[in-house]
């Protein structure tokens, strides 16, 4: 058992942070909004600090999901950061969906107090962190990551390291530019067969079984053809991920026009009012048009 410390409490890291507790560790949990942490800490009948220096001295593993580069930085490095509090010989694994560059900074600066890092983006969703079976991309250094994984199989069902700091990053943004892909082509499916008068539940219970199945197609198809969208990662959260992707191709030179229409296609979902909407509200958009 492991004396960890978990950073941001959203729809992501409280359960996450929850299924630690859960194995044993003791978890002290820090988040922005406090009243979430004192709630979180007397459901699990653990500890939680006011800043995420408090709660990253002393313990052995520092875990952080929070939003974006920005926030990532000010939970690390910031006036009250973590780097403050934690110990040399300790390690911070990043849940958070960020840039390969600001993995690499925060590593750099990390180093310097002797304190490892891993990059560490999940897939899964916010169903995959309360069942515990997340998939968790990695980065960094090896003898770190055999350290750790075991307490990431708390909320994990596969953790695999895929190279030096940045590489999990990197890993997140193939994942996501995969999805993207198969959301549009999941919501094109759906609007020609309603247009074609088809059954759309029995149209996927067969190709389901072919070569057109896909996690989407089987997790999100009933909801898509009823029109129901509140749940789910959120178009925001889609589109801050997408973003990340397109600048990352704009260096590396990798083209990605699919990405980038799909990513415009979110923006309209946006101006529909689906902010919040779940990612496959991209059929609202195509049914909005055939109306």
């Amino acid at each position: 058992m492991a004396k960890v410390a978990f950073l941001g409490l959203g729809v992501m890291g409280y359960p996450m942070a929850g299924h630690l507790a859960r194995q044993g560790h003791e978890v002290t949990v820090y988040n922005r909004t406090q009243e979430k942490a004192v709630a979180w800490a007397e459901q699990h009948q653990s500890k939680w600090a006011a800043t995420p220096a408090e709660a990253a001295k002393g313990q052995e593993i520092v875990f952080c999901c929070v939003g974006n580069d920005d926030d990532l930085r000010q939970v690390v490095m910031g006036e009250q950061g973590a780097i403050h509090g934690m110990a040399a010989g300790s390690v911070f694994v990043d849940h958070t969906t960020a840039s390969a560059d600001v993995a690499r900074e925060l590593s750099v600066s990390l180093a310097q107090h002797d304190v490892a890092f891993l990059d560490a983006p999940v897939s899964g969703g916010q169903a995959g962190a309360e069942n515990g079976v997340l998939t968790v991309m990695l980065g960094g250094d090896e003898a770190v990551f055999e350290r750790v994984k075991p307490v990431i199989m708390a909320y994990a069902r596969c953790a695999e390291l895929l190279g030096e700091v940045g590489a999990g990053q990197l890993t997140k943004m193939v994942n996501q530019i995969c999805i993207a892909g198969v959301v549009q082509g999941l919501a094109e499916g759906l609007h020609f067969a309603r247009s074609a008068g088809l059954d759309g539940e029995k149209v996927v219970e067969v190709i389901s079984k072919g070569a057109a199945q896909s996690w989407q197609m089987e997790n999100r198809y009933q909801t898509m053809w009823q029109g129901e969208y509140d749940f789910g990662f959120a178009i925001d959260w889609m589109r801050k991920d997408l973003s990340i992707a397109l600048n990352e191709a704009r260096a590396n030179g990798s083209h990605l026009p699919l990405t980038a229409l799909v990513d415009q296609f979110y923006s309209e979902v946006q101006s529909m009012g689906g902010n919040r909407w779940d990612t496959s509200s991209l059929l609202a958009r195509l049914e909005k048009t055939r109306k």
